[in-house]
């Protein structure tokens, strides 16, 4: 059985590690985990191993919470004990280890005149859109954006997958998209497509190179980033081609594996046993 680690699991100081002026960080579903489901003992033991080596961290579109149960072991540790660096919802809510880096909010951002106006036209919308199934939770207020999913976030796992495949000839979501971009333009807002359902709106700058503000490049002169939905519009993209940052395309967790164990373990990697 694969060893699961703890925050009793012994890391070299930062500064320590083998692998200098360098950090690692990845995305959460499709690249650590299966769409949200839960990293699985292998990943947990690889992520591990990497981090006594360098630093590493997470960047993930859902809330805290959410990404505990999605990253956390099966001794419920807190997930900001297993990795150096978390970043919830796009990073506008950041911890290093489980140190506060600050947040952002959405609403005092556009203000809550608009952000209503914003949530009305989504419902309308919503309830216009002749899809073959609706479920509910349409809009889930995140601190530092929306989540607006046309089949609503309490799909089931089987009607999260039809969905996909139905958006990939249909495109429901870049669809409506495309009509709030220009509906309001005013606001300076940016669109992120990722997932199985769903779409995020925040403001612009408010991507996941957020996370770069608290990596400054004195420090980290290499930035490494896993991420899946890396075409232009995939909630990935930004920090894909970014010039900061070295890029992994990835498109499972299975190919995160191979990918983080052909670049950081070259001299081979044995998962170590409990």
């Amino acid at each position: 059985m694969a060893q699961t680690p703890t925050a009793a699991s012994s890391y070299p100081p930062e500064d320590e590690r083998e692998i200098k002026n360098t950090i690692v960080l990845f995305d959460v579903d499709q690249t650590l985990t299966i769409p949200r489901g839960k990293a699985t003992p292998p990943i947990l033991a690889l992520l591990s191993a990497l981090r006594k080596k360098v630093p590493i961290g997470y960047i993930g579109g859902s809330n805290l919470p959410k990404q505990q149960d999605q990253l956390g072991d099966a001794a419920g540790t807190d997930v900001r004990n297993l990795f150096d660096y978390c970043f919830a919802e796009n990073g506008l809510v950041a911890f290093h280890g489980p140190t506060s880096l600050g947040d952002a909010s959405f609403i005092q951002s556009i203000g809550d005149a608009q952000y209503k106006l914003l949530v009305n036209w989504v419902l309308r919308y919503i309830a216009d859109l002749d899809i073959p199934v609706k479920r509910g939770t349409f809009v889930e207020f995140r601190r530092g954006m929306i989540n607006v999913s046309p089949i609503g976030r309490n799909a089931s796992q089987e009607e999260r997958v039809a969905f996909e495949q139905y958006d990939k000839v249909a495109r429901v979501r870049q669809t409506m998209v495309d009509r709030m971009r220009a509906e309001f333009a005013h606001l300076g807002l940016t669109f992120s497509i990722g997932g199985q359902i769903s779409f995020d709106v925040f403001p612009a700058g408010w991507d996941k190179t957020y996370v770069l503000r608290y990596l400054p490049e004195e420090r980290w002169a290499t930035v490494h980033f896993f991420g899946d939905k890396y075409v232009e519009g995939g909630n990935d993209y930004e920090m894909i081609v970014h010039p900061r940052v070295t890029p992994h395309r990835v498109d499972s967790p299975e190919h995160t594996m191979r990918d983080v164990i052909a670049t950081f373990f070259p001299e081979g990697y044995v998962e170590e046993k409990a």
